[in-house]
């Protein structure tokens, strides 16, 4: 499941429809909420906590991975939205009251000081600290001018997200996510007061400490059994101290062995016995003389 709420359009990378759903058996699990230019605080908390809400009543995470992208700041240099910082902290503050294990990573941002002031808070954040608004002084602290603050103020652009266009979106989504199939949950149920009979109590009341010597056992098929001389003992069918004894290979008779030797012999002797072979000469051929 995958959830975005990024500005459409003309902008990169210019995906991120509402109609983009998924595919094959991931559809109605991409959750695309696009924006126009301007959106503020208040009107981006409007969208996000019912939605958030809605994905984990219906998808039900184990895991969040949230990607805290700093573009969505106001004075961004290629973003067109209006957050503040503590507005875009909101996001992160809210998925954290799930109480799921969270993967909080970076993404956009190409105002330099104000993703490093944002990620600074939303780690505070993350971690239930407080911070004060004054920066301290550092090797970059002239990065940080005029006002040398922590928070940022938003600007005076128009937001054209309009009430009415973002309340369309959100009952779209809404829609698309009934389509998914309700998240597995383990029900209560009552058990039949047959379903357990009466003899099965007396196995409860043997002592699964207690230990049978290995003349009282049955040994399985297709296994040596143990020997009656083995002081082994037996818990339950399992065999407790000493192993049993891997079986060996049969020695062979003194005869066998005779026999063995004796054929042996036999072919050596008829090894030196082999007459060797010797080249000879045509008859009638004469010695040339050099």
């Amino acid at each position: 499941m995958t959830v975005s709420f990024h500005k459409y359009g003309e902008y990169f990378p210019g995906t991120g429809d509402l109609r983009d759903i998924g595919a094959g058996k991931g559809k109605y699990y991409a959750v695309n909420y696009p924006l126009r230019d301007g959106i503020d605080d208040e009107s981006y908390e409007a969208i996000f906590k019912p939605v958030i809400s809605k994905v984990m009543e219906m998808f039900q995470p184990s895991a969040v991975v949230l990607q805290c992208g700093s573009d969505s700041l106001s004075g961004d240099r290629l973003g067109c939205f209006n957050l503040t910082i503590k507005g875009h902290a909101k996001c992160v503050e809210f998925v954290k009251s799930f109480n799921l294990p969270m993967l909080m990573l970076g993404g956009g941002g190409y105002t330099i000081r104000n993703v490093a002031r944002c990620w600074t808070y939303e780690t505070a954040v993350a971690l239930d600290t407080e911070i004060p608004n004054e920066l301290p002084y550092n090797d970059y602290f002239e990065y940080f001018g005029p006002d040398f603050k922590l928070h940022i103020s938003p600007s005076n652009m128009t937001n054209q997200n309009t009430n009415e266009y973002l309340e369309k979106i959100k009952q779209r989504l809404f829609e698309n996510l009934r389509m998914l199939p309700h998240a597995p949950g383990v029900q209560m149920q009552a058990i039949p007061e047959d379903a357990i009979p009466e003899e099965s109590g007396d196995e409860d009341e043997e002592d699964p400490d207690k230990r049978i010597s290995t003349s009282q056992s049955v040994p399985p098929t297709n296994e040596l059994p143990v020997r009656k001389s083995s002081p082994t003992l037996m818990r339950r069918g399992k065999v407790v101290g000493r192993t049993l004894p891997t079986s060996k290979k049969p020695r062979e008779s003194k005869q066998r062995m005779k026999k063995r030797k004796t054929q042996k012999r036999r072919k050596k002797s008829q090894k030196k016995r082999k007459p060797r072979r010797t080249s000879k000469k045509p008859k009638g051929s004469k010695r040339r003389s050099s």
